[in-house]
């Protein structure tokens, strides 16, 4: 997966930075307990304070719309709500290709949560759509996700180192067959198995746009 300029310019240490600041405040929001009204009201003009500050309105109509650069996986990977280094969304996690596959290690902090004390099921089944999509991309057979399906075995804890595998398991024409494990102190929690397909420049085009046809056909974006 190669960088281009845009994606340098774009990723630097300051607004990596900024990201890990914004989960902090975040998870401050649904953690902290015994702050009082005078204290979450002057927080939250701090935050809006930062807003503006970055140019944007907190409650600007066009808040969130960007122009589209992607001309590669790395670039969406940047931006990743899963793994992405300049995303407040993603939890700490890091991945690394090995043995044919996708190795992940990470933990799921307090804006994960859904049963108390554990990870949302809405966001285990988001972590194997990515972590499978970078795992056949990485075996060269990038493809859109076209089912997936999640076996929830036990509760994924909150604040507790996971372990996740995923690889490329056959490819059959367009169709690309994907697994992925999840685990806990060595215990499995859950797994998935994922169809994707891959698409041909025309349908990428359709999707994606003219200037994303070329990244989206040739690498699953």
């Amino acid at each position: 997966m190669t960088r281009n300029d845009e994606h340098d310019t774009f990723v630097t240490p300051q607004r990596r930075r900024l990201a890990e600041a914004v989960r902090h405040l975040v998870d401050a929001t649904l953690t902290i307990e015994d702050a009082t009204e005078e204290q979450l009201g002057t927080a939250a003009d701090m935050t809006e304070t930062v807003a503006r500050h970055l140019g944007r309105e907190p409650r600007d109509e066009d808040r969130g719309v960007r122009r589209r650069t992607e001309t590669g996986h790395t670039d969406y990977l940047a931006r990743s709500p899963l793994v992405g280094e300049v995303s407040p969304l993603a939890p700490p996690m890091q991945w690394v290709s090995r043995d044919g596959g996708i190795d992940m290690r990470g933990q799921y902090p307090a804006a994960y949560e859904g049963p108390p004390g554990y990870v949302h099921g809405g966001w285990i089944a988001l972590t194997f759509d990515e972590v499978l999509g970078i795992a056949n991309i990485d075996a060269g057979h990038p493809g859109m996700t076209g089912r997936l399906t999640v076996r929830y075995l036990k509760p994924t804890p909150l604040r507790r180192p996971v372990e996740i595998r995923g690889w490329t398991e056959r490819v059959e024409g367009r169709r690309i067959i994907a697994r992925a494990e999840m685990y806990v102190d060595g215990i499995k929690t859950t797994e998935a198995e994922g169809l994707f397909i891959t698409i041909d420049s025309r349908l990428a085009a359709e999707y994606f746009g003219r200037d994303e046809a070329g990244a989206a056909g040739t690498e699953g974006l």
